[in-house]
This record gives structure tokens, C-alpha cells and sequence, in this order.
């Protein structure tokens, strides 16, 4: 089973602490599906702010998680020639239902899937847990483009 550790995924996406979000990935099917993990800490950058004394983690930065997961599996399957130059940026957010609050100090788990691809636009759907309690859902698409 490959595995992507966070200096792998690193290698893939262009963001950086405190915006790199994913740890690690694995059950990697290439171009079609894959685990993403994100360890939500007690330091997390959003704690004190959101909400102080009762910290949650912003349903958005669970829609990021969700995009960073896709553009890694995406990067990751591709060729290194075609994606080198490249970023993928998030389209739209179709749908996207946050069922539990993420408290911090726990292992979000997502498992993310490529429904479809057209040229460089792709769309993906993904479930999220916490101790196999899913807490969030959503579908969204993103799009490959040149950097500049």
C-alpha cells in the first residue's frame, strides 16, 4: 500500500505551514481515490480564534482539507512532466454538509474520490470522520492551471 508522508506531499503542493494541512496519505489509487490524514491539534493555528474556550475547526478549512487531499492523489498520478509547472485550484463547492464539530486533538480522516475529469477540470467527492463518526461530506471541482 504507498503512502505519502508530509515532506512527500510537500514535494506535490505548493503550501506551506500553517496552510499545509494534510500529514499524510495512504490507500493511494491512482487518479481515482485515496485516505488523506489530518491531525487536528490543540496548537492548531485556528484554536484560539475559533472559538475561544470551545475551539472548533472552521467547516472551510475541512472544505481545504478536502481540496489539498484531491490536488495531492491528483499530482500524484499524474506525470511529473505534465504536472511540473502546474497548481490546481478549487472551482466550486457543490455541496458540502458538516454534520459534528472537530474539536482539536483528534485524527481527521478523509477519504476522498475522483468522480470525473475533463481536461483539466476535475471533480471529487469526500467523506470525513473522527473515530469512524463522519463529520463532514462535500463535492467539489478544481481545475489545473500554469503557474505564472
Amino acid at each position: 500500500m504507498e503512502k505519502l508522508n508530509k515532506k512527500q506531499i510537500e514535494e506535490l503542493l505548493p503550501h506551506r505551514e500553517p496552510m499545509l494541512l494534510i500529514d499524510e496519505i495512504y490507500n493511494i489509487k491512482k487518479l481515482t481515490s485515496a485516505t488523506a490524514i489530518l491531525n487536528v491539534k490543540k496548537d492548531s493555528f485556528f484554536v484560539n480564534g475559533h472559538f475561544p474556550g470551545q475551539p472548533v475547526m472552521p467547516g472551510v478549512l475541512i472544505v481545504e482539507s478536502f481540496g489539498q487531499a484531491a490536488a495531492a492523489l491528483t499530482a500524484h498520478g499524474l506525470d511529473k512532466s505534465t504536472y511540473e509547472n502546474k497548481l490546481v485550484f478549487l472551482m466550486s463547492v457543490e455541496k458540502a454538509r458538516f454534520r459534528n464539530p472537530v474539536i482539536p486533538d483528534c485524527k481527521l480522516e478523509l477519504k476522498i474520490e475522483a468522480v470525473r475529469s475533463h481536461g483539466r477540470v476535475w471533480k471529487y467527492k469526500g467523506d470525513a470522520f473522527v473515530n469512524s463518526t463522519k463529520v463532514a461530506d462535500a463535492i467539489w471541482s478544481a481545475t489545473i492551471v500554469d503557474k505564472k
